[in-house]
């Protein structure tokens, strides 16, 4: 398995539709393999395959919830659906999200808090997430990745202005940056 550079906001990959995925194969396996490397080495609790450079329509997850069980997966050619989002200003406490692709910033946005997603397995079999909270957040998040679409892209003002703010300081939006996740050792 392989660590992967981490594209940063700017790169044509990171704002272009992915390619749904025709044929899952053992390169498909090894990509998906090098993304949970990858996000777990970050680390993230999502990680989109056009983040990784790949404009495929793949992501892969991975979140414990305080107290609860490890909630691991990768899904293919994803489909979502979602209950509407509630009106009215993100809560700055619970509703911050950060991204792989815009590393080291987070800002609030409001997510609907039940989604269901269906795709496919790294086996090519049927799959169907029906999930409520955190875990709603993130596939909603990684969801949007595969539509050429970070979440700053969502964001409310003052946040979206704090955002590009932040990327203009950086030297972010343009293409070819990115960021290799390091393996702590311990």
């Amino acid at each position: 398995m392989t660590i992967l550079p981490i594209l940063i906001w700017g790169d044509p990959v990171l704002h272009s539709p992915a390619q749904p995925v025709s044929v899952i194969n053992d390169d498909v396996r090894t990509l998906i393999s090098d993304m949970f490397e990858t996000m777990d080495a970050a680390p993230g609790v999502g990680l989109a395959a056009p983040q990784v450079g790949v404009p495929l329509c793949i992501y892969t997850y991975s979140f414990t919830p305080h107290g609860g069980e490890l909630w691991r997966g990768a899904i293919i050619n994803p489909q979502l659906w979602m209950i509407p989002t509630r009106f009215g200003d993100p809560d700055k406490e619970t509703e911050s999200e950060g991204c792989l692709s815009f590393p080291d910033y987070k800002f609030p946005i409001v997510r609907s808090d039940h989604v269901r997603v269906s795709g496919l397995d790294v086996d090519g079999q049927p799959v169907q997430i029906d999930v409520t909270g955190w875990k709603a957040r993130i596939m909603q998040h990684e969801f949007d990745h595969l539509n050429g679409g970070l979440y700053i892209n969502r964001l409310a003002e003052p946040y979206r202005s704090e955002a590009l703010a932040s990327a203009e300081e950086e030297g972010w939006g343009v293409p070819g940056k990115a960021w290799l996740p390091q393996v702590v050792e311990g």
